[in-house]
């Protein structure tokens, strides 16, 4: 397999700072190493370009914070990664925050239907109209169905469209809603498997589900995964912890049942902050899940 590694050092679609730090922590925790160590062949692509925050900062959209610099990065994601897989490569994309995968879901999507699994606490289903924030890390997935500001749907001028179906979406591990953003999932008609399922049915029986609506009648799937998906107890070092998440055993689960669907195309890792990480254990985790996810096993 030909890895194409692309980092995204970008903080501003988040309420609090240092996920920009996110790239280098998990590169730093051993990632080309594990990679190697698989038999992977690995073209390190460096950072997307990213003005920093105080470029963008601005309080005429409170409803869009920062857009004017989330949109280009964006859109100059959605271009990497839309050329690495027409060379027929893997991307692996390394947050910063989950704005960011507005362009990296957008570019795997150019010229193929793909089926898009969400592990996250959050569903990122909010609209300008019903976020409380402002935080565009609230939005992507919305935006990604067609839902929301047409700059974070029609990325680089493109005619607004859906990258993917509502249908072929599954979100895993949602535990943290907003009130408008479970309006907007329901009437978009998207598959949430919130803890509530993952403690009452397995993650096993829930994983099963997830794949095969991200599967069916798709060319293959994406992978996103928020560390905050994970519980704080293996992952602290996240923007927004959700106490109640995954176990590290789960976590590990749902990415070696992707990789045994063999349906993966690419994926994201995000939100990752070394700021509030403790010895960089979370970074570590993101390696650990990324190498599951591409077929490592213990036996």
């Amino acid at each position: 397999m030909q890895i194409d590694l692309i980092g995204v050092p970008m903080d501003f679609g988040a309420g609090r700072r240092g996920v920009d730090m996110g790239p280098s922590a998990i590169r730093y925790a051993g990632l080309q190493d594990g990679l190697a160590a698989l038999g992977c062949e690995i073209h390190e692509s460096g950072n997307v370009e990213v003005p920093i925050p105080e470029m963008c900062a601005s309080d005429s959209e409170p409803n869009l914070r920062n857009v004017a610099c989330v949109a280009p990065v964006a859109a100059d994601l959605m271009q990497r990664v839309a050329a690495v897989m027409a060379e027929g490569h893997f991307p692996i994309v390394l947050g910063g925050d989950h704005s960011l995968s507005l362009g990296s879901v957008r570019g795997a999507t150019q010229g193929r239907k793909l089926g898009l699994l969400w592990v996250d606490a959050h569903a990122d289903f909010n609209t300008p109209e019903t976020t409380p924030s402002g935080n565009i890390h609230g939005m992507p997935l919305a935006a990604l169905t067609g839902r929301g500001d047409p700059r974070l749907v029609g990325l680089n001028g493109q005619e607004p469209a859906p990258a993917v179906e509502p249908a072929h979406i599954a979100i895993v591990a949602a535990r943290d809603l907003d009130p408008g953003e479970r309006d907007n999932l329901r009437q978009a008609g998207v598959r949430v498997f919130s803890m509530h399922e993952v403690d009452s049915y397995g993650i096993n029986t829930v994983m099963q589900q997830a794949l095969d609506i991200a599967t069916r009648g798709t060319d293959g799937l994406y992978l996103s995964f928020d560390m905050d998906s994970v519980d704080p107890l293996y992952a602290p070092g996240v923007g927004t912890p959700v106490q109640g998440g995954l176990t590290y055993r789960e976590a590990h689960l749902i990415c070696e049942m992707i990789a045994e669907s063999g349906k993966l195309v690419g994926m994201d890792f995000v939100e990752v902050n070394p700021i509030l990480d403790e010895r960089n254990k979370t970074a570590s985790l993101a390696v650990e899940l990324i190498l599951s996810a591409l077929g490592k096993r213990v036996w």
